[in-house]
């Protein structure tokens, strides 16, 4: 969890502003829905994005 916290705080909010609340709340949950849960490598995912590991074992099922 602390990872997502420190992620949260480098990746994102260190490179903007927001004018009040609102508008930072929506700034994090676009992190959280377009970035950080799709295209972000993950280390518990051999550095693949989760897209990607999904995708991925799709095929192995499949096979």
């Amino acid at each position: 969890m602390e990872r997502f916290f420190w992620s949260l705080k480098y990746e994102w909010t260190n490179h903007e502003s927001y004018a009040d609340l609102e508008e930072a709340r929506l700034g994090i949950f676009k992190y959280i829905e377009t970035f950080y849960n799709t295209t972000r490598l993950h280390q518990t995912l051999g550095y693949q994005s989760p897209n990607q590991f999904e995708a991925e074992y799709q095929l192995q099922t499949v096979a």
